[in-house]
């Protein structure tokens, strides 16, 4: 016991007003550099070392961005210091589009996530540029055809009934009001689950996808802390895990497309079906890897997002009763549920005010509010400021859908009708599927998806909002959604749910 307290009188106790002195001098150059950067921006004179602000973000994510939203009011900018980032929050919507335009490698990266990239993994379709991100959107081009997306729509509308269906069963059950986000989310897996990869996904399978798929979204709301037993490290294993489930779908999709006189059944064959037509014709090949990749990358564009959506339509249609019943009245024209048949593309297209309120429900509440990128150069971003290198940026879409809009504050389908055409006026503000070369490429899925279950949803099911002091307020997880994950009491409405089949 003597000899290692004589190596800390003798050795280390004469060097700790060094060592203070050294740590202090790194702290001062910390807030200096800190400082250097944010210049004139409206953002925190102080920062803690190291972590910054991260603590309250991963807290409270609401207060944190709104504060930063009510620092940028004025200049359309606002800055702040999270876990050794420098970061730059973007309200103005001619900025964020000037980010959105200059997404290549001496501007900006697209990231996704501050920490995307030890997530999603190096293939992402998020992280590439130039012409090979070209050349894959042209290749993705085919899984949303008219002929591809009516596909889609009838599966999506068997899957919503099947859950739609359980969900009134817990209803009657419980007697309560039931929360609707992890149900819809569920739901929502389920549907990508079968869309994108269809019968090449297992039952046994699709469970590990389930567990797989939780460990990511916890993974995505925590600090990077990459160490054994973290939930971060779960995530980052997981996302292996998927890709590496999703590219032995791709294989099997790609040998049954080889086979030739096979229809497309799903995403992933009708991108095989391409491919192979594309091999046969001379041209590059793509691996499963990377397929899987990019497939989880659709994944999580619609699982998350359209999660968001399907929620905050279901709380924006109980307080909005008004619309509810122009829904319900318009649906009734177009589809009779006791007909049994599926609804067609036809008449999904003739739903007009059910579009506008899919629309105004991704307008009024955008589901991904911010849109990360990294700044790869110093890059003149005004006249007076330029973003320095390595800054993480947050051009917001959640502000830029409430500029310009007639009364933006209000939730308002009609602003989407033929006489207002506010999509066209307004168009550069409405950002909630972003802007530039990595504009969403499945957008029309996604409304698809909206406008079926909201029809379904208003015309099969009575339900009404279990209403608390701020239950709609938002929350992220990591998309938005009602602060009481959306409590709802359900009753069918309808005589019988429909028998729908692909028959």
């Amino acid at each position: 016991m003597k000899l290692p307290l004589i190596i800390i009188n003798t050795l280390l106790l004469p060097l700790t007003p060094y060592l203070i002195t050294f740590l202090l001098l790194l702290l001062f150059l910390e807030q200096l550099s800190y400082l250097k950067k944010k210049r004139t921006l409206p953002g925190p004179s102080l920062v803690l070392p190291f972590l910054g602000n991260a603590v309250s973000l991963v807290r409270n994510p609401t207060r944190f961005w709104d504060f930063q939203s009510s620092l940028a009011a004025s200049s359309g900018l606002s800055a702040n210091y999270i876990v050794g980032k420098f970061i730059l929050f973007i309200r103005d919507t001619s900025l964020s589009h000037k980010v959105f335009a200059n997404v290549r490698p001496d501007a900006f990266t697209l990231v996704g996530h501050p920490f995307g990239k030890k997530l999603f993994g190096q293939h992402n379709l998020i992280y590439m540029t130039g012409q090979e991100h070209k050349d894959l959107r042209r290749r993705i081009a085919p899984n949303f055809t008219p002929k591809a997306l009516a596909t889609y729509t009838a599966l999506q509308q068997i899957i919503i009934l099947q859950h739609m269906k359980n969900w009134v069963g817990l209803a009657s059950r419980t007697k309560n009001a039931i929360a609707l986000r992890f149900l819809v989310r569920e739901m929502n897996l389920h549907t990508s689950q079968t869309v994108f990869m269809g019968p090449y996904l297992a039952l046994e399978a699709r469970e590990r996808f389930k567990s797989d798929y939780n460990f990511f979204n916890v993974g995505l709301m925590k600090l990077p802390v990459d160490l054994p037993g973290t939930a971060f490290r779960n995530a980052r294993l997981a996302v292996a895990r998927l890709v590496e489930t999703l590219a032995g779908c791709a294989k099997q999709s790609r040998a049954k497309m080889e086979a030739e006189k096979q229809e497309p059944t799903c995403l992933i064959d009708f991108w095989m079906q391409e491919t192979v037509k594309e091999l046969k014709a001379g041209g590059g090949d793509i691996s499963d890897v990377e397929l899987g990749a990019h497939l989880f990358d659709f994944l999580f564009a619609a699982q998350d997002a359209s999660t968001s959506s399907l929620l905050w339509a279901v709380a924006l249609l109980d307080s909005h009763p008004e619309v509810l019943a122009k829904v319900r009245e318009e649906v009734a024209g177009v589809w009779e549920p006791e007909s049994d048949e599926l609804i067609t593309a036809e008449q999904l297209a003739r739903m007009r005010y059910t579009h506008a309120v899919a629309r105004e429900v991704v307008r009024y509440r955008a589901p991904a509010t911010m849109v990360p990128h990294i700044a790869a150069v110093d890059f003149p971003l005004t006249e007076t400021y330029t973003v320095p290198k390595g800054t993480i940026v947050f051009p917001s879409a959640y502000e830029s859908c409430f500029q310009g809009f007639t009364e933006p504050e209000r939730f308002d389908p009609d602003r989407f009708s033929e006489e207002r055409q506010e999509d066209r006026v307004y168009k550069k503000n409405y950002l909630a599927f972003g802007a530039g070369a990595h504009q969403c490429v499945g957008q029309r899925y996604a409304l698809n998806h909206l406008v079926l279950f909201i029809a379904m949803f208003a015309t099969l099911l009575d339900f009404k909002r279990h209403r608390t002091d701020g239950c709609d307020d938002i929350m992220f997880v990591p998309t938005i959604c009602p602060k009481d994950d959306c409590k709802v009491f359900l009753s069918m409405r309808c005589r019988r749910f429909p028998a729908l089949t692909l028959q």
